[in-house]
């Protein structure tokens, strides 16, 4: 069986180094211009991406260059022709596509190239994997709407095939990201790397009534909505109702359902980690982790979970359910297992709020810097620090608990408290951490053992 591979998301250089430094055996980043990622990359020039990839391979890391847009005519040969400008400069380990044209060409001006299939190919069933693998696809993202008896299908007609699948992060409203709300709603096409994840903005719902006439008339060419056809057994909406975005008051859009719901829905986030020893019998080599535009201590955390969760699993340990503290450590919109288990119906979706469940801690601030003589660590806090608080400092090894003694700020002045911001302080610390360290505070009692997630 090939070695299991934890796959990050690499936003910036710095996520990168975070995610590798917490347990990471690669990262995917995106292709500057053809990723679909285009607002959140960090990786604009292809001279960023090479340093990144000369980084990583000192480590003994992989890096995949994420090139998965469905492009328009004119993008296909400048797609080709920055390719061509590219591999002069950076040698990743593979590329992540999607679209079978540029697959194509790559394949024909490029062989020597790996490609991973991505997850937007939309990849369900064992003749469409053995159709990319006769065309020279060396790994195949699964469609996150598989179920693991799927996948194990899969890999019985396809055994020389690689198997990746997504384990942890946000849930796409559309069939693995196909979607089309963010283009309605504010002209950024998700399928061009612009997505502004719409489905997961707030909303409030009017009767037709209760708008002004004017106001409906102004809107019209965002609430037109051809009503579906509905089977005998769905009893349709009896009245006309609209939604509105809390941040565009006053435009109304025409709510349509048909039996299966409302599909304007915020959709709860992917947690696999109970499922890792099922994924790796039914064939999958690599357990990707979604949140290329999540932060650096998102990156750390979950990486960090996954981590020892995949290093129990391989020395024949059981899951340690105290792992789970890193996965509540972030924000999340609540976890279901995805597809993995069947569909999810509708646990998938989080109807009443967009805000956060359950959260044991808040990312506090970032070590930069350590001053052997005063025996304190340089923070850049995200959240407010203050005197007498009591931290956690975080390694991709440990924890230590760290209780705010005193802060200095950057002019040298002993201060009460500082914000997250632009700014630094001091604080005293009597060990070094090391390069590579984060402090949160605990926010609510966790008690791993009352978590269910979903078995």
């Amino acid at each position: 069986m090939s070695a299991l591979e934890l796959l990050l998301p690499a936003g910036d250089f710095e996520k990168m180094q975070y995610a590798i430094a917490f347990g990471a055996d690669a990262v995917y980043l995106g292709m500057p211009r053809y990723s679909l990622r285009a607002r959140e990359n960090g990786f604009k020039k292809k001279e960023l991406v090479h340093e990144a990839i000369e980084y990583a391979h000192k480590l003994g890391k992989k890096v995949y260059v994420t090139a998965n847009i469905l492009p328009h005519n004119h993008k296909v040969q400048p797609f080709m022709n920055y390719v061509d400008e590219f591999l002069q400069v950076c040698k990743p380990d593979a590329w992540i596509m999607s679209d079978p044209g540029i697959i194509m060409y790559m394949r024909e001006k490029h062989p020597e190239q790996e490609i991973h299939l991505s997850v937007q190919a939309n990849t369900v069933n064992f003749a469409t994997a053995k159709f990319w693998e006769g065309v020279g696809i060396k790994r195949i993202i699964l469609s996150r709407e598989l179920s693991i008896k799927e996948m194990i299908k899969i890999k019985d007609h396809c055994p020389d095939l690689e198997l990746e699948a997504f384990v942890h992060g946000s849930i796409c409203i559309a069939y693995s990201g196909r979607c089309l709300i963010s283009n309605y709603m504010s002209h950024r096409d998700p399928n061009q790397g612009t997505c502004t994840n719409s489905c997961r903005w707030e909303y409030k719902i009017y009767k037709k009534e209760d708008i002004q006439p004017q106001s409906l008339q102004q809107n019209a060419d965002a609430t037109k909505s051809a009503r579906t056809q509905h089977g005998d057994n769905y009893v349709p909406l009896q009245d006309d109702y609209y939604i509105e975005e809390s941040e565009r008051p006053g435009e109304y859009m025409q709510l349509d359902e048909d039996e299966n719901g409302t599909y304007l829905m915020n959709a709860r986030d992917l947690c696999g980690i109970e499922y890792l020893q099922e994924l790796r019998d039914a064939g999958i080599v690599s357990f990707k982790v979604e949140g290329r535009s999540k932060s650096v201590y998102y990156a750390a955390m979950i990486s960090r979970a996954y981590r020892r969760a995949i290093d129990d699993m391989e020395a024949g340990k059981p899951l340690n359910k105290e792992h789970l503290r890193d996965i509540f450590a972030t924000s999340n919109k609540g976890f279901i297992a995805g597809f993995l288990d069947g569909n999810p119906g509708k646990s998938a979706q989080k109807f009443d709020n967009t805000k956060s469940e359950i959260q044991a801690y808040r990312f506090s601030g970032i070590v930069r810097d350590y001053d052997n003589e005063r025996k304190m660590i340089k923070v850049e806090p995200r959240n407010p620090i203050f005197v007498g608080q009591t931290l956690e400092l975080c390694t991709g090894k440990a924890d230590q608990i760290l209780t705010v003694q005193k802060i200095i700020n950057e002019k040298g002045n002993e201060i009460e408290q500082i914000h997250g911001g632009l700014f630094y302080c001091w604080i005293p610390c009597e060990n070094n951490p090391g390069e590579f360290a984060l402090l949160r505070e605990k926010m609510n009692e966790f008690d791993s053992e009352q978590i269910q997630l979903s078995k």
